[in-house]
């Protein structure tokens, strides 16, 4: 792959090492350029679960994706950098509260002196790596982390406003590897039940905060105040994503 084409598609001079501060600075560059959109899938538009599709989508057009495309292009990209990456599969919360099935989420643990847990592809959480450590809590950007153990496995949670600690999802060590995942992959653009089919969203981060077109609306958060406008139109609608997320369908 074209790790400079790649590089210059986040706003990323060419790094010195594979090292924990390279990680995190690739880290936070990828979610501050690259938007988590499912735009492709309510135009039909398949999404072949290929290392080589992803990168042709994210870096020659310029879009974003989800998270089999998002961390699965990143993945090659830290391992032509020099990062030994292993794919994690990870299981998502139901809306009921009940587990996700395995391969709901692609995550990746990263190899340096110590692990760490990368995830350019989980919308509004992490800006920079977690260390792959249990019971400790990681601040960021104003905002908290963890990882426990339970029920077998390891959890990703964040803290909430009133100090309660909300589950992202779940995850085991055990090392996948990308084919693993399309028969998800194929699942959350076609059944009814996935959440990309049911609501088309495109999300960025932004340094002080998050832009993101939900449907119609675009909700734009600065400083943790949010604000609300509705479009008009669809023309309104492609403007605002190519203007405010550099997409263009």
């Amino acid at each position: 792959m074209n790790s400079v084409r790649y590089l210059e598609r986040i706003g990323y001079a060419v790094p010195n090492a594979p090292n924990a501060d390279t990680l995190r600075q690739i880290h936070r560059a990828h979610l501050l350029a690259v938007p988590f959109e499912n735009l492709d899938i309510p135009l039909k538009r398949k999404i072949v679960c290929e290392e080589e599709s992803f990168l042709r989508k994210i870096v020659e057009r310029r879009r974003g994706g989800f998270c089999y495309e998002m961390n699965g292009a990143f993945a090659a990209l830290l391992r032509s950098l020099g990062f030994q990456v292993t794919l994690l599969s990870a299981r998502v919360p139901k809306e009921d509260g009940s587990e996700g099935p395995e391969f709901d989420h692609l995550t990746l643990r990263v190899e340096l002196e110590e692990p760490w847990l990368a995830d350019v592809g989980f919308g509004d959480s992490f800006l920079e790596p977690l260390r792959l450590k249990t019971g400790v809590e990681q601040k960021q950007a104003g905002r908290k982390f963890r990882i426990i153990e339970a029920n077998e496995s390891l959890h990703v949670e964040r803290c909430e406003a009133d100090g309660s600690w909300k589950l992202e999802y779940s995850f085991t060590l055990q090392p996948r590897q990308l084919p693993e995942f399309a028969a998800m992959c194929h699942y959350h653009q076609t059944s009814p039940e996935s959440p990309f089919t049911r609501k088309q969203v495109c999300s960025l981060a932004t340094p002080d905060g998050r832009i993101t077109l939900s449907g119609m609306k675009l909700i734009t958060t600065r400083d943790g105040k949010r604000e609300e406008r509705e479009m008009g139109s669809q023309a309104e609608w492609q403007q605002v994503l190519k203007n405010q997320f550099g997409v263009v369908l």
